[in-house]
This record gives structure tokens, C-alpha cells and sequence, in this order.
């Protein structure tokens, strides 16, 4: 952690235009006696998203005398909405209050500058130090530790407990926060990725629920259909009876065994790859960092894995995983795989030997050209800080955090999640225009332009109709490809 140079009064968490999972704002001369930690992140990132476990295990162990609270200061546009940040704190399963910074208020009287930023406070209000980026849970174990001794010690420390109020509902459907699907059209299969469920639903075409993998609990365990366990599973490939599973949460990759119904594990150690890792090695032995998506090109299953910004690649036959693309900085750089930087890339598909992926804090869609030439090109979008709602070619195109993306017979589909639009993008011109979803966030069916979708995070097509993870809306809803009509699709 970083420390200030000699006391500094921590200032006031004024200017939030909105607090949630609490009854009423919080100030911290409310707190005084109790050590707070302030956590400054954005939803769609997921370096914030990976601090969230630790937060989660220091305000379990310290209980009685630490406070935790979320200053959310939007990146994008669509994460300002208190609304959004609602279902957010639902589908990741935040319990301690948070404010909507969506002004910048809190952020600016702290000076922070990136996101996530922890800072602690100790019982008298002062700043104790601050840390940027993820991976600092240890650190602030120990601080903590530390600040709770000396206080104690004084005797000003506040042990009374401060009563969590939640505001986290579970899905009253079948689904919660689906987060992926796949349809198979030769089997009539369909996968749904049931996010918020922890579980792999199997269903035909029409909706009609055939099986279940997971029995609905978050954990990690390799067993036959409904004993088994996921965490946040997200992005799928379908092998002929393989089907391959993006563990997001356990940071794994999982093999489904359609014939036989058993779940195992095929990649990954279950913790998270940290940036001093090695860049692969044998399969079940290399730590993963949020895997979010999967395409299988009939021998490699490619992983857009979000944490480290780069492609990694499953080859079974040698039982290997190896970093593909990306040097792991955070950005928009075409060029050589070796030289090429994503920014959490989020969907997958791939068209002969083409790989297109959706970049989504960079706002763009990017293609790799697969061996032997093994290049990294931007066919569409803006970069980091340039996003938005326009349509038009290259560079010209404007989408803001896109996750999911597949092929149909005239190009590709784009689910343009903060946008709640799907996209269409022709990948030999560049040109994105809209196809499906009025841009507003809601539940509506019916013709491409009025339809509405919530945060939609992925896509899958068969030779008539798109399906849809319709995320917030806790739906799959389905496309006709020649009518744009949209409907949902009942999940039973």
C-alpha cells in the first residue's frame, strides 16, 4: 500500500447522487471507531470485479470493526444509471453499501486515478494508505490487523455491529443474469449459461428444459449433472458430445460429457493467475484469470480470458494451455500476436480461420488471423475512452462494452451490451449498423426497432434464428435472422 506523508483527514463521502444496500447515505463521521475501507471501482471492469473476493473475506474477518464501502464511479455512460448498479450489486452478490459516483465527487476528493483504488481510514478518520489495481487482499489483511491493535489498544475502537441490508433478490424464473448461450442446430440443442444459478442448463430449441449441470450452489465440483458445481459459468463450445464450459468464477475450464452427463475439470487450478505466472505449461497445472468466452476451430478451444487481456488456447491432445495472443497490457494494438494488446476480450467466434473477438473496455471487435499468420487486426470500434451509440465503418463506429459476438449467414452479430442493442457488422467492409433492440434497457418484444433488451452478453445463431443471453432481464430471447421480430423464449 502506498502510505501519506504524515496525517491526512480522510474527506467526507459527499456529492453521491444515489446509495444502495444501505437505508440511508452513510458519512464517515457516522463511523468514527470503526476502520472503513473504501473500494473505488466500475461494474463492466474485471480487475474491480476481482477485488470483490477479497473485500468479501476482510469484512468476514473483521466483522466488528471494519466497514466496507463501494464509491462506484462509472466508466461508461450506461454504469451511471443507479438502476444498473442495482442489479450489478444482484448478480455479483455485493452486500456492503455502495455509493453512485456517478458525478465523480468521492473520486475527485480523494484524488484517485484508476480503477479499482482501495484506500483505508482508520478510526479517527485519517487516511492510513492506498493501493491501486487487484491483489493487495493479503496487505490489507495485515494493515488492518495492525489498526485494529493499536485503536483497541486505546480503547476507541467500535466493536458494535453494523447490520448488512442487501439489496440482493434472486431471479423469481427459471434463469438468473444468463451471461452466454450456444444453439446447436444439428442437434437441436441449446445451452444456457445460467450465471446467477451457478449451473449449465441444457434445453431443445423450443425452451423445453432437458437436463441440468450443477445443482444451483457456487463451488467447484467435478461429478454427474446435478451434483456438479459451477461459479459464474460463462462462454461455451460444443465439440460433438464435449461440450467445453468457461468456469469464469473458479477461473477453470470445465469438460461436459453429453453422453455420460459427468462434469470434469480440463484446465486450471481453480486460483487465479497472477501477472507473474508463466504463459502456460500442463493443462490442470496453470493457474487461469477469468475465462469468458470459447470457440472451437476443431482441434484448439480458444479462451478470451478477460483477466490478463489476452487469447489463450486449450490443446487436448498435448493436455496444454498456452497464452495465444497478447502481451497482457490493457489496450487497443494491432500487429503480431506477440506484439498485440486486447483490452478484456469477452466473446468469441470463429469463421474458418478467422477468430473474431469482442474487445469490451476497448469498444471494439477485433479479428486474428490463426496460424500461420497470426495477426491481430481492429475492424470496428473506438479504443479505451471512445465509446458510444453510432453506427458507421471502422473506426467510425462507436459501441460501448461489447461482450458477445457470433456469425450468421452475412456477417457477424454484436451484442452491444451497454448499448442494449445487437449489432450487425460486415467484417469485410467494417460497416456496424443496428439490427435489433431500440437502445433503451427493458423487457419488450416485437419488431427489431421497438424491441428491447437489458445488457445483453451473448449471442449464438442457427440457419434462421439468433438467441440471445438477455443478462439483466434474466431471459433468452430469440431473433428471426430474415424478420428482426424478437420474442422470449419460455425456459422450462
Amino acid at each position: 500500500m502506498d502510505h501519506e506523508l504524515g496525517p491526512v483527514r480522510a474527506p467526507e463521502l459527499d456529492g453521491a447522487v444515489a446509495w444502495l444496500n444501505t437505508p440511508a447515505p452513510i458519512t464517515l463521521a457516522q463511523l468514527r471507531g470503526k476502520i472503513v475501507l473504501l473500494d473505488f471501482w466500475t461494474y463492466g471492469c474485471i480487475n474491480c470485479q476481482h477485488v470483490l473476493p477479497d473485500l468479501q473475506r476482510l469484512q468476514a474477518k473483521f466483522a466488528d470493526v471494519l466497514v466496507v464501502i463501494g464509491i462506484h464511479a462509472a466508466k461508461f455512460d450506461n454504469e451511471r444509471s443507479t438502476e444498473n448498479i442495482r442489479r450489478t450489486l444482484q448478480r455479483l452478490g455485493i452486500r456492503h453499501p455502495v455509493a453512485n459516483d456517478a458525478q465523480f465527487a468521492i473520486w475527485q476528493a480523494y484524488t484517485v486515478r484508476a480503477w479499482p483504488t482501495q484506500v483505508l481510514i482508520d478510526p479517527r478518520g485519517y487516511v492510513v494508505g492506498t493501493a491501486t489495481g487487484e491483489g493487495h487482499g493479503a496487505q490489507l489483511e495485515e494493515v488492518i490487523e495492525a489498526v485494529a491493535t493499536v485503536f483497541a489498544d486505546q480503547g476507541t475502537l467500535d466493536r458494535t455491529p453494523r447490520l448488512l441490508s442487501a439489496e440482493v433478490t434472486a431471479s423469481a424464473g427459471a434463469l438468473a443474469f444468463p451471461g452466454k448461450v450456444l444453439a446447436d442446430e444439428s442437434s437441436s440443442r441449446l445451452f444456457v449459461a445460467d450465471t446467477g444459478h451457478h449451473r449449465i442448463v441444457e434445453a431443445d430449441l423450443a425452451g423445453r428444459i432437458v437436463r441440468v449441470f450443477g445443482d444451483g450452489t457456487a463451488g467447484r465440483e467435478d461429478a454427474v449433472g446435478g451434483a456438479a458445481r459451477f461459479r459464474s459459468p460463462q462462454g461455451m463450445a460444443l465439440d460433438g458430445d464435449t461440450l467445453w464450459v468457461a468456469d469464469a468464477g473458479n477461473h477453470l475450464i470445465r469438460r461436459i460429457d453429453l453422453s455420460s452427463g459427468r462434469v470434469s475439470t480440463a484446465a486450471g487450478t481453480g486460483r487465479q493467475a497472477t501477472w507473474q505466472q508463466s504463459d502456460g505449461g500442463a493443462a490442470v497445472e496453470i493457474s487461469l484469470n477469468s475465462p469468458w468466452d470459447l470457440a472451437w476451430d476443431g482441434r484448439l478451444l480458444f479462451i478470451a480470458m478477460a483477466g490478463p487481456h489476452q487469447v489463450w488456447v486449450l490443446d487436448q491432445q498435448r493436455d496444454m494451455v498456452i497464452r495465444y495472443a497478447g502481451t497482457g497490457a490493457e489496450g487497443r494494438h494491432d500487429g503480431h500476436i506477440d506484439e498485440s494488446a486486447f483490452a478484456q476480450p469477452s466473446g468469441l467466434a470463429m469463421v474458418g480461420r478467422e477468430l473474431y473477438v469482442t474487445d469490451a473496455e476497448a469498444n471494439i471487435v477485433r479479428v486474428v488471423a490463426l496460424p500461420p499468420q497470426n495477426q491481430v487486426r481492429t475492424i470496428a470500434g473506438g479504443d479505451l475512452f471512445e465509446f458510444g451509440d453510432v453506427d458507421g465503418v471502422g473506426d467510425a463506429a462507436r459501441l460501448q462494452h461489447p461482450l458477445g459476438i457470433c456469425a450468421v449467414a452475412d456477417g457477424l452479430l454484436v451484442a452491444d451490451t451497454y448499448n442494449h442493442r445487437i449489432r450487425h457488422l460486415d467484417p469485410a467492409t467494417g460497416r456496424v449498423r443496428r439490427w435489433a433492440g431500440s437502445g433503451r434497457p427493458g423487457h419488450v418484444d416485437g419488431a427489431a426497432g421497438t424491441a428491447c433488451f437489458y445488457e445483453p452478453g451473448g449471442l449464438s445463431a442457427t440457419e434462421r434464428h439468433v438467441y440471445v443471453a438477455d443478462t439483466n432481464n434474466h431471459a433468452v430471447r430469440v431473433v428471426g435472422l430474415a424478420s428482426g421480430e424478437v420474442q422470449t423464449l419460455g425456459i422450462a
